[in-house]
């Protein structure tokens, strides 16, 4: 074919020219050559740099790969496969409460309400600003926290309240989740009722028979009812409950902050309207059997004066220590501790948790009802033996005391001295400056950017702060919190319960300045974890002034000294379920309503039941059977049978009685209240 032939070219003449050319380029030509050689001697011995980008890239990778497989061989592998590995290391488990009782021939008896506490309860957006958009419906607390990570300042000005009022900002609707996946799991895999709720179903519970009452914790208690009618909604599902029961009393289950909430209740619903429900003072006699109270902080917790006053806890600080500045700093948008701070001092639910009782209760500067606890890891038996001085102090071998009473100490030695050694200046008149060091650059705003440097320093010149005056310095460092929170709670202790002052709701939470309903019948447990070190008083510092600061920090760096001591990272601990120490959660029930008292006027029985902590043995079992940690508890065993077997019939006699592993009734006995 014609157009594949090729063409003759007559070369000639370019042969000469190339000839010519490659006498002009023979020097270039030799040097490129030459650098030819010089590169390939190098090539073998300099191969691909592998850059920081190539290293993270290959890891994020192996990650991901890994994560993929790991999910692939979940799915796929048998559902009893992870129970099959775990008896194969810790030998066969036991049955769960439920299977153990169904066994026993229990079946469900009287209705179960549930009232979860504080952050336990999920939240969801009805209403919000445009960088909420899309989000209706959908949870701003609780689940994956997604919103949290994705708009982070969206987040915190949607979940905060007006700072005024305690009810919505203008232009947002937050709402309380409603049924049992309120607060069946906090978030994806952490259980909080959820255990119990399965358990209760093997005996034949079902969602007829149960009634979660969830409400918005973030509110005082009284405002849950102006805005959302909660309380109302509580008596209406707690009659019906009953009604459509066979006349069976409820068995109410509170946790938590929801044990107080559940305290204002049953006052609620006896009072009069428009204040109260109308109930009368024989509605708790007729609905309910037993109270049975989970981890209740019924006298408050001294965590709860950390957060308010630098929203702190144990954690927070051992993790400033790690990252000296870092929770200080606007990092890369994420929230920090000046936002935080912002956000919960709109929770007026906190101040319910503030230490009450004052000193009688927790002690003064150089006493408290703990006295001299032991902090070793070794715990103590029953059976230690406690000695007495010349002077009657107690004392049990080399156990150093321990200050309990000094809730806040501006110094390791002013935790540890006595107090006529310490000089103190009073802050109750002192005079607050114009700001703090660079606060015009703030845009987050506290109430210590009201005090000045002034202030803050007339804070740390007193010194020591007992139960007593946490309240007095409260109110100065966060006046407006303390307004509201003085409009709707009550801290002290009552000297007549007749006073009709005491008919007014902000007292209704409080043990100590109300009475428990005329109800003799009904029972109240206290059920908590003991064997955790729980935070009881904390030594603090002042904060070198920079932009936009909280002046006051835990002392991470203050410690005892040895292993047995109850100081640590700046933080005293004491014997409880790691939230709620043992004196809040088991005084009221060891001494305030145990038999007929001013508290407890129809005699109502009470029962203290401990459950001794002991963490998983190894991973494979989760957060544990047997454990006494503050959240943890709810999936603890023990509980949950004792609490079975009264929502199947039982009484506390039928329990056992009481069941004390902490010293409890010795604390008790050393407070001197009037009863």
């Amino acid at each position: 074919m014609s157009f594949l032939r090729r063409r003759k070219i007559d070369t000639s003449k370019d042969q000469n020219d190339d000839d010519k050319d490659n006498n002009k380029r023979q020097p270039h030509s030799k040097l490129r050559e030459h650098e030819t050689e010089e590169g390939s001697r190098r090539r073998p011995s300099s191969s691909k740099r592998w850059s920081c980008i190539d290293s993270c890239c290959w890891f994020i990778g192996f990650i991901c790969s890994t994560w993929w497989f790991l999910l692939f061989l979940y799915n796929a592998m048998p559902a009893s496969f992870p129970q099959y590995v775990t008896e194969a290391i810790t030998g066969p488990l036991p049955d769960p409460p439920g299977v153990k009782l169904r066994k026993e021939g229990l079946t469900a008896q009287h209705p179960v309400v549930f009232v979860p506490g504080i952050v336990t309860g999920g939240l969801e957006l009805w209403e919000g600003h445009q960088c909420a958009e899309g989000l209706f419906r959908k949870r701003l607390w609780g689940g994956t926290f997604g919103e949290l990570y994705k708009r982070p300042l969206c987040w915190v000005e949607h979940m905060s309240l007006d700072n005024e009022t305690g009810l919505d900002r203008s232009g947002i609707r937050v709402r309380p989740v409603s049924g049992l996946v309120a607060a069946d799991y906090f978030a994806p895999g952490y259980f909080v009722w959820a255990v119990l709720i399965a358990n209760l179903a093997r005996i034949g519970y079902e969602e007829k028979t149960m009634y979660m009452a969830a409400y918005d914790w973030r509110l005082s208690f009284q405002n849950t009812e102006v805005r959302d009618q909660t309380l109302s909604r509580m008596k209406s599902n707690i009659e019906l409950l009953v009604a459509t029961n066979g006349g069976k009393k409820v068995v109410v289950i509170p946790h938590s902050m929801g044990v107080i909430y559940f305290l204002h209740f049953m006052k609620w619903v006896e009072a009069p309207a428009p204040m109260g429900g109308g109930g009368g003072s024989n509605w708790c006699a007729k609905h309910i059997k037993a109270v049975m109270n989970i981890g209740a902080p019924f006298l408050g917790v001294p965590k709860a004066v950390a957060g308010l006053f630098s929203i702190e806890a144990k954690d927070i600080a051992v993790a400033r220590a790690f990252a000296p500045g870092v929770l200080d700093k606007d990092v890369f948008g994420l929230q920090t501790l000046q936002h935080m701070m912002r956000m919960t001092r709109t929770w007026d639910s906190t101040m319910s948790m503030l230490p009450k009782g004052g000193d009688t209760i927790w002690g003064g500067l150089d006493w408290s009802p703990e006295g001299y606890f032991n902090c070793s890891a070794k715990k103590l038996k029953n059976n230690d033996t406690y000695t007495a001085d010349q002077n009657g102090k107690e004392t049990l071998g080399s156990t150093k005391r321990v200050n309990y009473g000094r809730i806040i100490s501006f110094g390791k030695d002013v935790a540890e001295i006595h107090s006529s050694e310490i000089q103190r200046e009073d802050f109750r008149d002192a005079v607050k400056g114009s700001n703090l060091t660079n606060a015009t650059k703030c845009d987050v705003w506290t109430e210590y950017h009201e005090m000045g440097i002034e202030g803050v320093k007339a804070v740390a010149d007193y010194k020591v702060y007992t139960a007593g005056s946490i309240l007095d310095l409260l109110h100065y460092v966060a006046p407006k919190l303390m307004a509201r929170g003085d409009a709707h709670f009550s801290y002290g202790i009552a000297d007549n319960l007749d006073d009709p002052k005491y008919q007014h709701y902000k007292y209704w939470s409080n043990p100590l300045e109300t009475k428990l309903p005329n109800a003799p019948d009904m029972e109240i447990y206290s059920m908590y974890g003991v064997g955790v070190p729980t935070e009881r008083a904390y030594v603090y510092k002042l904060t070198p002034p920079s932009e936009c600061y909280i002046p006051f920090q835990i002392d991470a760096s203050a410690e005892g000294g040895s292993e047995d001591s109850c100081l640590k990272g700046g933080v005293f601990s004491v014997d409880g379920d790691e939230t709620v120490p043992v004196l809040s959660a088991g005084f009221m029930c060891a001494k305030g309503w145990r038999g007929k008292t001013r508290f407890n006027p129809s005699g109502i029985h009470t029962y203290i039941r401990e459950y001794d902590h002991a963490p998983p043995s190894n991973l494979l079992e989760g957060r544990g059977t047997q454990s006494g940690a503050h959240v943890d508890i709810m999936g603890n065993f023990a509980l949950i049978e004792d609490i079975i077997r009264v929502a199947a019939g039982a009484t506390g006699e039928d329990l056992g009685g009481d069941r004390v592993y902490s010293d409890i009734f010795k604390w008790s006995e050393k407070i001197n209240l009037q009863l």
